[in-house]
């Protein structure tokens, strides 16, 4: 079975976490979004998305089945859609889920069979989501990754309470303690966890990542590929080859992939009054009530902060905005903006380029021009936020 995963008008919501990616590219659990349907379906997967992501992730022509990007794979959906015939679109209410046909335009879509789903399910729609339903990902991902494998082991220098933990190969641990019995934990091939790390589930760190000596990691945490984190860490998604390595806290958070967070940085998650949590939204172009009392950063992809940065509660930094300097920098952070409560001025292209060539280098990979037209098509599209 071949599938595309299309956006819909939650890539808008989603901003800034999908300027530089499908939303079902976007991490939450162990997978993506895509990766959790390809493996309910054993499926090929591609995506229907903006014209300028398209070049990187690519539709696949001989796509059967066409799901909805936002929605999060599970048994029940599975079932439905397996069930789904040609010409047939499965919905709830408004929500266009899946459809089989070779139509593509959503409205069009729309003129097909409709098929009603009445169960519910996970849906992303804005960026506070993705942490927020991240425990219930996790557990759901670390069914599907395990189910049927043997775990590898782990050191006796370790101490384990509860024994809901699976363990790929290659990964290593030593002098740690594990507690999986609030929810499962899941170590991904060739992951480190260094001595006197204390880790309790709902917890997954994927393929390559390291969690540094004396790390603290709370509940409903993700650790994406080949990232390395250190300090206090609760309820939080990092995507990948991104760096939190020192001591500071992250909480209620999601950071995207080539992030790094300089020491003893902190992001705070709950108001001082205790009052509801609102962030920056693109579609809006103000602040939107997220209805959560804990809520504390969105970085998007390429974001960077130098040590000692503090982050106010909801806080949402711009793809590639670079932050420094003492105080509170503002809730909002535009992409491309470098600097801090002194002020900000434009990052430009030229300077953000050679840094990501640095940085790509440093993975053993190439910062090519397919980047480089993604990066420089969304420091167009965020022109009108840097008002400096």
């Amino acid at each position: 079975m071949t599938i595309n995963l299309f956006d819909d008008a939650c890539w808008a919501s989603l901003r800034p976490l999908t300027f530089t990616r499908p939303v079902a590219d976007l991490r939450i659990g162990i997978l993506t979004i895509a990766e959790k349907w390809a493996k309910y379906l054993n499926a090929d997967f591609g995506f229907h998305t903006q014209d300028y992501l398209s070049e990187k992730y690519a539709a696949k022509s001989n796509a059967s089945i066409f799901i909805n990007g936002s929605v999060c794979p599970d048994e029940s959906l599975l079932s439905a859609l397996v069930g789904l015939k040609e010409g047939e679109v499965l919905c709830k209410a408004d929500l266009i889920i899946a459809y089989q046909s070779n139509v593509h335009d959503l409205e069009a879509v729309k003129a097909l069979k409709p098929v009603a789903y009445k169960n519910d399910f996970i849906r992303i729609v804005y960026p506070e989501d993705i942490f927020t339903h991240n425990g219930t990902e996790i557990k759901k991902d670390f069914e599907l990754l395990t189910r049927g494998k043997t775990s590898a082991g782990l050191s006796d220098t370790n101490t384990f309470l509860g024994d809901n933990i699976f363990v790929e190969e290659g990964a290593t641990a030593e002098c740690s303690i594990f507690n999986s019995k609030q929810g499962p934990i899941y170590l991904g091939k060739d992951t480190q966890v260094w001595e006197g790390s204390l880790i309790r589930g709902s917890f997954a760190l994927c393929e390559g990542s390291s969690v540094k000596m004396g790390a603290k990691i709370y509940p409903n945490t993700t650790i994406g590929p080949y990232s390395r984190v250190g300090g206090e860490i609760n309820n939080a998604v990092i995507w990948g080859y991104s760096s939190k390595g020192h001591e500071g806290y992250l909480g209620n958070a999601v950071m995207g992939q080539w992030c790094n967070i300089g020491a003893d940085s902190n992001n705070s998650n709950l108001k001082n009054n205790y009052a509801d949590v609102k962030l920056w939204d693109y579609q809006k172009e103000s602040f939107r009530n997220t209805g959560l009392q804990f809520c504390g950063l969105i970085m998007a992809d390429h974001a960077k902060c130098g040590i000692n940065t503090m982050f106010n509660t909801g806080t949402v930094a711009g793809v590639s905005a670079n932050i420094f300097g003492p105080g509170f920098p503002r809730n909002f952070v535009p992409d491309f903006a470098w600097g801090g409560v002194q002020g900000f001025e434009v990052y430009s292209l030229k300077k953000m380029f050679e840094t990501a060539e640095k940085v790509y280098t440093r993975r053993d990979m190439a910062f090519d021009e397919q980047e480089k037209a993604i990066l420089n098509k969304v420091f167009e599209l965020t022109k009108e936020y840097r008002h400096f």
